[in-house]
């Protein structure tokens, strides 16, 4: 579980943990993880692991103790992600590199670290938190969008290709959800264009991770390979 540090990654957590799934808590900052991890009331094994997903070798050790401490990972949740509004014409280029390290780069390192023991065992279930904004282009969102465009079609891909293998891939698409990730944007003009609350009641971590265990729950045989999740009143 990475991202699971804060907001829909710890709102998973906890979510799997109520369900009996022993989990291994992922993010850069040990500090939260534990808080998270206490937060879990002992309901299901668990472990923290400071991990920066844009590290390769980082990401293969997440999942060495993993396997290590809790047994093979059956499931996959690809948390981890930032968000930065940005006018393309301010040339934010710091934050778009972030952006395609950790939302692109990130998810790749995640996925090449499970795959091969998923597809020897002959199952395994990949969910990426991917967006609305990987199903369409929003103003002010041009980069982080073509990052979950990425993630789209890497999930996609590799859905096609590990048919048959007993692999699952899903990608969940969240709209508006009640986190911190737009305080991460320094770009006044855009957030003040185009990261403005609406009014509507936006979803709740919960609601996203609720969606996640559905997806995870389903028999052998179904698979789920994409929910979008949207605020009633944000509909895209």
């Amino acid at each position: 579980m990475t991202g699971a540090s804060s907001g829909i990654g710890a709102a998973v957590a906890g979510a799997l943990a109520r369900e009996g799934v022993g989990v291994a808590l992922a993010a850069r900052r040990s500090d939260a993880l534990r808080r998270v991890q206490a937060g879990l009331g002992g309901a299901a094994r668990s472990i923290v692991v400071a991990t920066d997903v844009t590290d390769r070798e980082g990401v293969g050790a997440l999942v060495a103790r993993a396997e290590g401490e809790l047994g093979p990972v059956d499931f996959l949740v690809n948390c981890a992600g930032v968000m930065y509004y940005t006018l393309m014409r301010n040339l934010c280029e710091e934050e778009w590199e972030k952006t395609v390290e950790v939302n692109c780069k990130g998810t790749l390192n995640c996925v090449g670290a499970v795959l091969p023991g998923m597809v020897s065992r002959g199952r395994g279930h990949i969910v990426t938190i991917s967006s609305d904004a990987g199903r369409k282009v929003f103003a002010g969102l041009a980069v982080y969008s073509a990052s979950k465009f990425f993630v789209e079609a890497l999930s996609q891909g590799l859905r096609l290709e590990t048919a048959g293998t007993g692999l699952k891939v899903t990608t969940i698409q969240p709209g508006n959800v009640a986190t911190d990730l737009a305080a991460m944007s320094t770009d006044g003009e855009a957030l003040k264009l185009y990261g403005q609350p609406t009014g509507a009641r936006v979803l709740d971590p919960e609601d996203v991770a609720a969606s996640i265990v559905y997806a995870l729950s389903q028999p052998e045989h179904v698979a789920v390979n994409e929910v979008l999740v949207e605020p009633r009143d944000e509909p895209v």
